[in-house]
């Protein structure tokens, strides 16, 4: 066994003593595989990884994790590791999180953590439903889908994370998958690079009460023609090569490779693009086929290192105090 300060540790370590508590089959477990495995490489001491989630099936990640971690209150995730990465600023933060924790409760965290840019990593584990309650509709459930609260079919209009994210000015947003662990992989290897928050939405397969929701997406025999993966500056190409995506303006059109249409006039990938990206997340139907991968990064300035910085130049300027100087403040009054 390695020392639990040492940056080299194995797989094996990285995994608690806990027993796994998921339902047989769950897309979680994949998830945790590869975190498991990711996390090794990245050169960082367990000692300064903490694992911090709310309420739901996802947020038992932290206990399968041999790293600190902290299994918070409902949809309050974001505001516990924001505290602590401004504490603490030296840690590696990662924020698990669900449709219902993430959305619906945790909705407004999310959304403030985003545009404030501090440095940690949000991992969203999608599978448009309730599956901790028993099967509830969530916010990402589509329209129509009938549960134990919508029995006559939820009437709500879905979210799309990933807009919502780009919505919120978020510096780093991504889409994987479960079913796919070398592209989970690499997404969590550049979420960690990124200098500032990084939101990962995750599609999970609940196979107990939203079995098979993104099939289209995992299964062999249809994927190809379903999915689009993002490569930076390579074109936006499907089903094999045979298919591919073209801007028509900002209007993104389906061409035909095999029938002649040109490889060079398709869409070039950049996650550096704002409006494109935005486009892309628009990709959330059966009109296009659904993109995976990187799709935008910006570098921006860390709330936490701007806090600090004026922290720093209160000092600088103001000087160092006391509790009680706070407490009575510039002015006081003495009454008889």
């Amino acid at each position: 066994m390695t020392e639990p300060n040492s940056a080299t540790f194995t797989a094996k370590e990285a995994a608690s003593d806990q027993e796994i508590k998921w339902c047989p089959g769950c897309g979680d477990y994949s998830i945790l595989k590869q975190m498991q495995t990711v996390l090794p490489s990245l050169g960082i001491k367990r000692e300064d990884i903490v694992f911090i989630s709310g309420i739901g099936c996802s947020s038992r990640f932290p206990y399968y994790m041999n790293t600190y971690g902290m299994h918070s209150i409902h949809g309050r995730a974001p505001a516990v590791a924001s505290g602590l990465k401004i504490a603490n600023p030296d840690l590696s933060l990662w924020v698990i999180t669900g449709d219902g924790d993430g959305l619906s409760i945790g909705g407004n965290h999310l959304m403030h953590l985003l545009r404030r840019n501090i440095d940690l990593n949000v991992l969203l584990f999608n599978n448009e439903i309730y599956g901790l309650t028993k099967g509830q509709y969530s916010p990402t459930s589509e329209v129509g889908k009938r549960t134990k609260s919508s029995p006559m079919g939820s009437l709500d209009h879905p979210f799309n994370p990933l807009a919502l994210a780009l919505g919120a000015d978020a510096t780093f947003v991504a889409r994987t998958i479960d079913r796919d662990p070398k592209h989970l992989r690499g997404i969590l290897e550049a979420s960690n690079l990124h200098k500032g928050t990084s939101f990962v939405e995750i599609y999970q397969n609940c196979n107990v009460f939203n079995d098979g929701a993104f099939l289209s997406y995992s299964d062999k025999k249809q994927k190809e023609e379903h999915i689009i993966l993002l490569e930076e500056g390579q074109p936006l190409v499907f089903d094999e090569g045979r298919k591919g995506i073209r801007l028509n303006g900002l209007k993104p059109e389906i061409v035909d490779l095999s029938a002649g249409e040109s490889l060079n006039d398709l869409w070039i990938h950049d996650s550096r693009d704002a409006t494109k990206a935005y486009i892309l997340s628009r990709f959330f139907d059966d009109t296009f086929p659904r993109p995976f991968g990187l799709f935008y990064q910006e570098d921006r300035a860390c709330y936490e290192d701007q806090m600090i910085a004026q922290i720093h130049q209160a000092k600088a300027t103001q000087g160092e105090t006391d509790l009680d100087d706070l407490l009575r403040g510039k002015r006081s009054w003495t009454v008889d």
